[in-house]
């Protein structure tokens, strides 16, 4: 009797002619998923502690930030991991690249210099409402600031494709190992989730400590937080190498265990979750907020912080695939295609229905209901139309 190893099959399957997968639903559910999360998010900042813009407040807008901003641009990066290494061997580094230009680099070049100068203006109006909106474009792209909002994602993502590219004409094999991890996590994703916390954790906790929560890199537009680029980049990796091969036969198998084990990844996300509240709870109340923090509690918070960003990933992982012929689930569906350009295109929307909510004396959860609501309407119908542009579906 023959053995193939996992080894064997998955180095066999890098090199053999690489064919395009179909589409997994559970996947782009939760792409869906974390786009709408991404909406909530800039819906409710202004009615919370840190982002109090908004003369109303609302604690448990709090809670979804912390919670949010933990996780959703790591997971992100995660799934585009999972379709690079085998795009890149499907394709070529530069058929791959030129792709990536046309979908990611476009994008975050128009996006530069129309959707954040509008979504920043509705908040410079607040301090200046004597500028203009050309004076206001002309001083931010020649003299600055230029922040990135949101779209900062998109070059950094570009970025790690280029590395994936390089890496991958050095040695197509570089993640077999992360694949076969992948393959054995099918029946013990317990082992899965304790390799990537510790490799995560390994990045995330020694940057923090090092820059702190508040560091960014920028340059024009170009910016990102210094703490955290490496725990984006081991998040995109990791995804990379779970999608090297069998993708249907490791951890995101559709009869695999991490569905099975859902609420095991639901305690372990509640827990750590719940430990970042008492840390920032002694940080106020008993350090007195200082600047900068000490390193013994920059240590702890990043690495409840690296526990709950994995655990909650693998939770909604889970549950979109244990869930996935739930009639919830498919309500997703209808905004599949549409999720990249609501992205894109939100940000404006959002901060203008602050601005406009502004005056009006209502509690913050009405205001946030509204504005969350009626981003994601406007954003979808802008997208819709978008999309109707001939080529446009290329890139959004």
């Amino acid at each position: 009797m023959i053995t193939i190893s996992h080894s064997a099959t998955v180095g066999a399957d890098v090199h053999a002619a690489p064919k395009s997968r179909a589409r997994n639903l559970s996947l782009d559910r939760a792409r869906t998923f974390l786009t709408l999360v991404v909406l909530l998010h800039h819906a409710v900042i202004p009615y919370t502690y840190f982002g109090h813009t908004d003369p109303k407040f609302f604690f448990g807008f709090d809670m979804i930030v912390l919670a949010t901003d933990s996780f959703f641009m790591a997971m992100f990066f995660f799934l585009s991991g999972l379709f690079a290494w085998s795009g890149i061997a499907r394709k070529g580094p530069l058929n791959y690249l030129t792709d990536r230009l046309l979908r990611l680099g476009l994008p975050f070049v128009i996006c530069a210099f129309t959707i954040i100068p509008l979504a920043y203006y509705a908040i410079s109006l607040r301090q200046h409402p004597e500028i203009g909106f050309s004076e206001y474009w002309w001083n931010m792209v020649t003299k600055g600031p230029w922040p990135s909002g949101p779209i900062w994602f998109l070059w950094v993502l570009l970025g790690f494709d280029v590395v994936a590219c390089i890496l991958h004409r050095l040695s197509p094999n570089l993640l077999d190992p992360i694949n076969r991890l992948s393959l054995h996590g099918r029946r013990r994703p317990a082992v899965f989730f304790a390799v990537m916390l510790a490799v995560t954790a390994a990045f995330y906790v020694p940057g923090l400590m090092r820059y702190g929560p508040s560091s960014w890199f920028e340059f024009g537009p170009f910016s990102v937080q210094h703490g955290r680029v490496m725990l984006y980049a081991s998040y995109f990796f990791f995804g990379a190498g779970i999608g090297v091969a069998n993708l249907d036969r490791g951890l995101l198998a559709a009869d695999g265990r991490m569905a099975k084990v859902s609420w095991d990844w639901m305690v372990l996300a509640i827990v750590p979750y719940c430990l970042l509240w008492v840390l920032i709870f002694i940080k106020r109340e008993i350090l007195g907020n200082p600047s900068p923090l000490p390193n013994w509690y920059e240590g702890l918070y990043a690495l409840c912080f690296a526990v709950f960003s994995v655990a909650i990933m693998f939770l909604i992982l889970a549950f979109f695939q244990r869930f996935r012929q739930s009639g919830s689930a498919k309500l997703l569906d209808p905004m599949q295609a549409d999720a990249y350009g609501m992205f894109l295109v939100h940000y404006p929307i959002a901060l203008w229905l602050q601005y406009w909510l502004f005056d009006y004396d209502l509690p913050a959860i009405v205001k946030a209901t509204i504005g969350f609501v009626l981003t994601v309407a406007f954003s979808w119908a802008l997208t819709r139309a978008l999309r109707q542009i001939p080529g446009a579906t290329k890139v959004l």
